[in-house]
């Protein structure tokens, strides 16, 4: 992602070199990126993220501060931005536990402008995609909570693997009910397909796993 788009993005520096800090300015900018840098991690935790698209280069080492630690934060505090760690003196179990917290990529100090956009690209669509989840999720829950309770049972069945018949005899009630009821959650539901009703199902936490078709 480069200068050649309309809106690429804002990129949040975090480092404590003021050399490099002005030389990703100047290189993101140039770019077409808008860019906010910072020397104090803690000042950035203060001002928090913009609301569009947005990635953050983190240094590890930041004086007496571990740059691990203010993604501790950064998860914590539920900033949703992706996170590219940046280190001159890295390890491998840094980067371990770096990647293990979210972190998109580990760049080791010098990289190339090359390595840095790619990363920073695959930043912001990784934005882009967790935007588009939590959209789905907030309609998703709208439309669950348009349930009544005799559907949310039907569905939370039909989507654990049970058959129409033994959703009835679950239930207590006749096949032609339950596909009644499985029709009209579709409906409301506003899916296409039994797969993506599973889906939205395993997105709001509502399927039972206790729920087995086949019993052992």
């Amino acid at each position: 992602m480069t200068g050649t788009t309309n809106n690429p993005g804002h990129i949040i520096i975090v480092d404590d070199d003021a050399g490099i800090r002005n030389a990703l300015d100047s290189l993101l900018r140039a770019e077409g990126f808008s860019v906010s840098a910072f020397s104090d991690p803690l000042q950035f935790l203060k001002t928090g993220v913009p609301q569009g698209p947005c990635c953050l280069l983190l240094d590890v080492k930041l004086g007496t501060v571990n740059g691990l630690d203010i993604q501790d934060e950064i998860n914590n505090a539920q900033l949703g931005i992706p996170v590219i760690m940046m280190t001159g003196h890295g390890t491998m179990p840094m980067a371990v536990r770096g990647m293990k917290a979210g972190a998109i990529d580990f760049l080791a100090k010098p990289f190339s402008d090359e390595i840095l956009l790619h990363a920073i690209t695959e930043g912001l669509n990784l934005w882009q995609h967790n935007k588009m989840q939590e959209q789905v999720a907030c309609e998703a829950k709208r439309n669950f909570s348009s349930l009544s309770v005799r559907e949310r049972e039907v569905m939370g069945l039909a989507i654990a693997g049970l058959l129409n018949k033994q959703i009835a005899d679950h239930l207590g009630l006749s096949i032609v009910s339950i596909k009644i009821h499985r029709a009209s959650v579709m409906k409301k539901m506003k899916t296409r397909s039994f797969a993506d009703l599973v889906r939205l199902g395993e997105l709001l936490g509502i399927r039972d796993p206790s729920i087995k078709r086949y019993k052992a």
